[in-house]
């Protein structure tokens, strides 16, 4: 598990790692171009292979655009992570026990707690199995206790 982990960070570090692209010695806009540059022309190649022409407009832009929310995501988080990693501090260690900090995990765990029931309800099988074929009633007979004729 751990050479996994470490395979997916070098994997990472290979595309975003200043210090370990081989594009390190460009000029980070030029990087950036590049990196947009090659998601255009993925994006073209695939648009091409799956969408029938009439769609391909649109799938086209909504790949492309997704590539590109996908890199700006992506390098955001590995320079957070990169910076987070330079000026760690265990929050043991520093006493710091932010309220903000403990009200965010905890409503993760209620979150996940929520969403896991909410799969589990939606698997389940329930009360809609029954079918329901009407009331009994009409309308008239549900009315009738509140009407005047009713009233002697």
């Amino acid at each position: 598990m751990e050479s996994l982990k470490k395979w997916m960070a070098d994997c990472a570090n290979i595309l975003f790692d200043d210090s370990k692209n081989d594009l390190r010695s460009l000029p980070k806009s030029v990087r950036l171009q590049i990196l947009l540059v090659l998601s255009f022309i993925w994006t073209t190649v695939f648009s091409l292979y799956i969408f029938s022409y009439t769609t391909f407009a649109l799938g086209w832009a909504g790949i492309y655009l997704a590539h590109i929310g996908l890199i700006f995501a992506v390098y955001m988080t590995f320079k957070q992570f990169h910076r987070a990693e330079a000026r760690s501090s265990n929050v043991f260690k520093t006493k710091n026990y932010d309220p903000f900090k403990i009200i965010a995990i905890v409503f993760v765990i209620v979150f996940m707690f929520v969403f896991s029931k909410g799969i589990e309800v939606l698997n389940s099988s329930n009360s809609y199995d029954i079918q329901y074929d009407g009331s009994s009633k009409t309308p008239e007979e549900k009315w009738l206790p509140f009407s005047k004729k009713n009233k002697n």
